[in-house]
């Protein structure tokens, strides 16, 4: 498949392949800061590319916020060696790795970096051997590597590295050109790989992401701007004032959601830069003549959007929320007290999504926490800060999210602790884990009795719809309740109620003894007991037990044992 390259006039490109006949220190520089910013630019693009329709559009959010700690890192050196730049690019991603696909580009960075050890620059022959470690090592990171997916297109970039040496490449330029061809190539087929992306309609998310790092990069060095991305302008429908939450990264104090209707036709391009100037997670909706604008800011500047605006036509209503108090859910009504430790004692930390759950694992004797979950995954250095905070030297982690477990894993070998990461993948499953936790227990004996109480739960979600779809054998509609039984959808209902009764139909609750539900942060308690009433009048012999969650997107998690 031909897919064009950004254009850019011959005169110009024949000084650019001089300028870039060897990389060093200063370009790589250049290089990494485009590919942060043009990955930024394309977030959101990323962020769309669920398979399921839940709202758990991350990938972009981890990528950008893991190649925004590689560029802290390499932005604090000035060595003109293109070694130290690399090697800094591949501490700052490692420590900073955020969910699967930031952990695997880290470990991309990493395999880059090794190969120019020692090297001031490089010529177009060390940058194809540096892909191809880069792909060597994220491969051999991953225990069991799956095609279709960022693998894949790191791979293919590889292979297109080495077929521009092969045809006579002189410059890095041309190695650049190749490899950003062959991932928009790539990225292209990972569908026909892998059938569940073709069943969803979509493109590897991760794959995509790593064709905008090096898009950018090559767009830099073309000179091009890095801010202009193709701006998804949704219906008013699809933006719904109620379903605007998600990821709160560093410097998103406020949410400001305005709608307006403008004086003139919007330039979106110049529209969508001057949004981009004052904050983040950017959505524009559009319906009979008005639009609605969603954005994140810095503290002190909630009202800056709402004055622009002004300036482009008439306000009709606008919202601001303090997301750093959002985010929190209900104040706790007692400080979290966990529990401490000694030398030769076994810790757990637990990641939690919500500050109830936070107290539950408290309670059943986690002695750190690490907040994260759906759509906010810790970094390696959040995980790794819990683990050599406590004052033990075994610990358990319990990642509570199928996203969370590679990055864990990466923290457990930053820290000279025993760490024993257990695969958690839901908070159901992380709750259960902690029943028979012994402090004074052997690590590997508690590993393995908490992995089997983990196995002896069904966990279930319910949430959102953010699109229509159908996925094994379930056709959803935008707007609809769905429930996931084990990561799998099993129902979508048009009622809350509807889809609760479906997931418990499927996931077995006639033959259970007991279902614990999560109460969602969103969800009003007066519904909630009526929802818990309903399960009991459908299953009267069941066990049924209720506690805040206080977690988002969620509205119910449920264990079924």
């Amino acid at each position: 498949m031909a897919v064009p390259l950004p254009a850019v006039d011959a005169p110009l490109r024949l000084r650019l392949l001089e300028r870039y006949r060897f990389l060093d220190g200063h370009i790589l520089r250049l290089l990494t800061w485009a590919s942060l910013h043009w990955l930024r630019t394309n977030q959101q693009v990323v962020n769309a590319l669920n398979v399921f329709p839940i709202p758990d559009g991350d990938t972009g959010t981890n990528m950008v916020l893991t190649m925004q700690s590689a560029w802290d890192e390499v932005s604090a050196t000035t060595d003109p060696s293109v070694s130290v730049v690399a090697h800094a690019l591949a501490h700052g991603a490692l420590m900073g790795a955020r969910g699967n696909s930031g952990v695997i580009l880290s470990q991309l960075w990493r395999g880059f970096a090794r190969s120019l050890d020692k090297q001031d620059a490089i010529d177009p022959s060390g940058l194809a051997e540096a892909l191809a470690e880069a792909r060597d090592t994220a491969y051999r990171g991953v225990v069991r590597p799956v095609e279709g997916t960022i693998l894949t297109v790191s791979k293919d970039v590889a292979e297109a590295a080495r077929l521009t040496i092969e045809s006579g490449a002189t410059s890095g330029l041309e190695v650049l050109e190749g490899v950003v061809q062959g991932a928009a190539e790539s990225v292209a087929r990972t569908p026909e790989l892998l059938p569940v992306l073709k069943e969803a309609g979509v493109v590897d998310s991760g794959g995509k992401g790593l064709y905008f790092i090096l898009e950018g990069m090559l767009r830099a060095a073309y000179r091009m701007p890095l801010t202009e991305s193709l701006i998804d302008i949704k219906s008013l429908a699809a933006l719904e004032l109620s379903d605007l939450s998600e990821s709160i990264e560093p410097g998103q104090d406020w949410e400001i959601v305005v709608d307006f209707r403008p004086h003139a036709p919007l330039d979106l391009p110049a529209f969508h830069r001057d949004l981009q100037g004052m904050g983040t997670s950017i959505q524009i909706a559009e319906g009979d003549g008005r639009y609605r604008m969603h954005i994140h800011v810095p503290d002190r500047t909630e009202f800056a959007p709402v004055e622009y605006l002004r300036g482009l036509g008439t306000i009709i209503e606008y919202r601001v929320e303090n997301l750093m108090i959002q985010a929190g859910g209900p104040a706790p009504e007692a400080p979290l007290r966990l529990p401490s430790l000694t030398f030769d004692q076994v810790g757990v930390v637990a990641v939690s999504p919500g500050h109830g759950l936070s107290r539950l694992f408290a309670s059943l004797g986690a002695a750190a926490i690490v907040e994260g979950g759906q759509t906010m995954n810790p970094s390696a250095q959040d995980i790794c800060h819990a683990v050599e905070g406590l004052a033990c030297e075994r610990v358990i982690v319990l990642p509570n999210n199928r996203n969370i477990i590679l990055t864990a894993q990466q923290a457990a070998d930053l820290t000279g602790k025993r760490v024993h990461v257990l695969p958690t993948t839901t908070v159901p499953q992380g709750l259960a884990a902690m029943m028979p936790y012994d402090s004074q227990a052997d690590l590997e004996t508690l590993a393995a009795d908490m992995e089997r109480a983990r196995s002896e739960v069904r966990s279930g979600e319910l949430t959102t719809a953010t699109r229509s779809v159908e996925i094994d054998g379930v056709a959803v509609r935008e707007g609809q309740v769905i429930g996931m039984i084990d990561g799998r959808l099993v129902v979508a209902g048009d009622t809350l109620d509807e889809a609760l009764l479906g997931l418990l139909q499927v996931g077995g609750a006639s033959q259970a003894a007991l279902v614990t539900a999560y109460i969602g942060r969103d969800l009003p308690s007066s519904i909630a007991d009526q929802l818990m009433t309903r399960i009991r009048e459908a299953y009267p012999s069941l066990e049924v037990e209720a506690y805040f969650g206080g977690q988002p997107h969620y509205p119910l998690l449920l264990s079924i044992e």
